[in-house]
C-alpha cells in the first residue's frame, strides 16, 4: 500500500477532484482485474475507451480514478485525476508507484523489425555468463536471474513493465535487457523509464495495419532515441539505411556498427557454415555457434553494446564465442540426412535473411523446401510480398496457416498467392492444416535437402478464433524426420 499524495509528489495533473490522501494497493487498467485500494486508469485505447468502466471499477474498489475526461457524476470519496494523456500518465504513476526502478539498474532497449529478441537474449545470457544478475524483457520469455516469467507482449505494459523491473531491483539485478516494440513507444509503454543505452537492429515493412505508413513506423521507432539522455549511448546498424536517421536529434552517445564497412564496431564474415561463423570483429577473430549474415550483424551489436557497457573486449569475445542460438531462431535440427530449420521470420525481410543464408552455405546442393505462412488479422501488405520471396528463393514453397486468428486461412493463403507469377504457382501447394503442411514438406524431402518452416519459432500454440491450441514446429518437425525411419 502507498500513499496516493506520495506517489503523485513530482507530477502534475490538469485538475485534481477529491482528496489525494488516500492509500492505494495497486494501478489497473483493466476493470476487471479492480480490488479494494485500486488506482483505475481510463485509457481511450484503439479498441475499448476505458473510461466507460469508470463506474464499474469504483463499484468493484476502486478509490481513484485517472482519467482524460471526469465523469458527470462524481462519487465525493474518489479521488479524480484529470490528464491531457492518460497513457502518459500512467507511465508516469506506474514507475513513481513502484520506486522508479529503472533508475537502480543499467536499463539497455533493443529496437527495431528483426533481430531484437536475439540480441536482447545474448545480452542477458553474456552478462550472466560474465558473472553479473541480470533481467530480460522479450517476446520469447521474460526473465529475472534464473526464473522464466511467460512473456504475452514483446513490451509489457507499463504498470507491468515497472512491476518486473521493481522485482528485478529487489533481487539484486544490475542489468536489465529489454525489447522495445514500436506499439510500446507508441503507446507510452516505456514512457519514465530511464535508459543507460538503446541499440538499432534495423526497419523494414512491418506493422502497417497499426501504424498506416512506413514513414509513421520509422517516426516511432526514432522517437525512442529522440527521447534517450545525454548520459546514455546509442549504438545504430549503419548498414541499414535508416540507421543514422535514428540519431539524428538523439542527446546519447553516438555509436555505429556494420558488417559491410567501417564502424566503431565492425565485423567481417570469413566462414559460415550451418553449424556456424567465423567472424573477425574489430581485428579479432573469433568462432560463434550463430549462423548467418544477419546473426553477424546482431554479434556486433551485442559486443558492441558490451564494451559501452564498460566490459573488456576479450572477455566479451569469449564468453559469447560460447553462447548458443535462441530458441525460434534459426533453430537446426539434423534427422536422416536432411537440414531442418525452424524460424520466427513473419516478414519480408526476416525470411529473405533465413533464406539467403541457407543459400550461401548450401551451395547449391539440395533443395530447399520452405513452409511459409501470414498472420491473421495482421498487416496484409507483407502477404504477397512473402510468398514472392519464398519462392523465389526455395525450390518448392508450401503455403500454410500460421496464426489466422480470427481471419479464413485460405483468404490469407488467396493473398499470399497473388504475389507469385505463373512460374512460382508451379512450385506451390497450399495446405492450410500447419501440421499436414510440415509433414508434406518432409516427405517431399530428399537426403542433402533443406527444410525451412517459418513464422512461429518459439511459439508453442497456434491461434485460431481466439483460441490458443498446443502447436510446436519444432517438435512436429523432429517427429516427422524420425518418422522416415519408419
Amino acid at each position: 500500500m502507498k500513499k496516493l499524495n506520495k506517489i503523485l509528489q513530482s507530477l502534475s495533473f490538469q485538475c485534481v477532484s477529491g482528496s489525494t490522501d488516500v492509500e492505494i494497493s495497486s494501478i489497473e487498467l483493466d476493470s476487471r482485474n479492480v480490488a479494494a485500494g485500486t488506482l483505475f486508469v481510463a485509457i481511450n485505447g484503439t479498441q475499448v475507451d476505458g473510461h466507460k468502466f469508470i463506474e464499474k471499477a469504483i463499484e468493484d474498489g476502486a478509490v481513484a480514478i485517472l482519467c482524460e475526461i471526469i465523469p458527470e457524476n462524481i462519487i465525493d470519496n474518489i479521488c479524480y485525476l484529470k490528464t491531457e494523456n492518460s497513457s502518459v500518465a500512467l507511465a508516469q504513476v506506474a514507475s513513481a508507484f513502484y520506486g522508479n526502478p529503472s533508475k537502480k539498474l543499467s536499463l539497455v532497449g533493443v529496437t527495431g523489425t528483426n533481430g531484437k529478441t536475439t540480441i536482447a537474449t545474448l545480452l542477458f545470457d553474456l552478462f550472466t555468463d560474465l558473472g553479473f544478475p541480470c533481467g530480460l524483457l522479450s517476446t520469447v520469455e521474460n526473465r529475472i536471474l534464473n526464473s522464466a516469467i511467460s512473456s504475452t507482449h514483446t513490451t509489457p505494459n507499463a504498470i507491468e513493465l515497472n512491476k518486473l523491473l521493481n522485482e528485478m531491483v529487489e533481487q539484486g539485478c544490475a542489468y536489465c535487457f529489454i525489447e522495445v516494440s514500436s506499439h510500446a513507444i507508441a503507446q507510452n509503454r516505456i514512457g519514465s523509464l530511464s535508459f543507460d543505452g538503446g541499440i538499432f537492429t534495423n526497419i523494414t515493412h512491418e506493422h502497417l495495419d497499426y501504424h498506416k505508413t512506413f514513414k509513421a513506423y520509422i517516426e516511432t521507432k526514432k522517437l525512442f532515441f529522440d527521447n534517450l539522455p545525454k548520459t546514455a549511448f546509442a549504438l545504430t546498424n549503419i548498414d541499414d539505411k535508416n540507421g543514422m536517421v535514428m540519431l539524428q536529434n538523439t542527446k546519447a552517445a553516438k555509436n555505429s556498427y556494420s558488417v559491410r564497412g567501417m564502424a566503431d564496431f565492425r565485423c567481417r564474415i570469413l566462414e559460415n557454415h550451418f553449424d556456424g561463423l567465423l567472424l573477425n570483429i574489430n581485428d579479432n577473430e573469433a568462432w560463434f555457434r550463430l549462423v548467418g549474415k544477419f546473426n553477424a550483424s546482431n554479434l556486433i551489436a551485442i559486443y558492441g553494446t558490451a564494451c559501452l557497457l564498460g566490459i573488456d573486449s576479450n572477455e566479451v569475445l569469449k564468453s559469447l564465442s560460447a553462447l548458443g542460438s535462441v530458441e525460434g531462431r534459426f533453430d537446426t535440427v539434423s534427422e536422416n540426412g536432411r537440414t531442418a530449420i525452424v524460424d520466427y521470420a513473419h516478414t519480408p525481410d526476416a525470411l529473405k535473411n533465413v533464406l539467403s543464408t541457407i543459400n550461401e552455405i548450401r551451395g547449391g546442393g539440395g533443395a530447399i523446401i520452405s513452409v511459409v505462412g501470414a498472420g491473421g488479422d495482421r498487416d496484409k501488405t507483407k502477404r504477397p510480398e512473402m510468398a514472392r520471396i519464398a519462392a523465389e528463393m526455395s525450390t518448392q514453397i508450401i503455403l500454410t496457416s500460421d496464426n489466422p486468428r480470427t481471419e479464413n486461412p485460405e483468404t490469407i493463403l488467396d493473398d499470399m498467392e497473388h504475389g507469385l507469377d505463373p512460374v512460382s504457382i508451379r512450385k506451390m501447394l497450399r495446405i492450410s492444416n500447419r501440421k499436414e503442411a510440415i509433414r508434406a514438406a518432409v516427405r517431399f524431402s530428399n537426403v542433402g535437402d533443406v527444410i525451412l518452416v517459418a513464422g512461429k519459432g518459439h511459439e508453442k500454440y497456434q491461434e485460431i478464433n481466439g483460441v490458443k491450441h498446443a502447436f510446436d514446429d519444432k517438435e512436429i518437425l523432429k517427429n516427422e524426420l524420425i518418422q522416415l525411419d519408419k
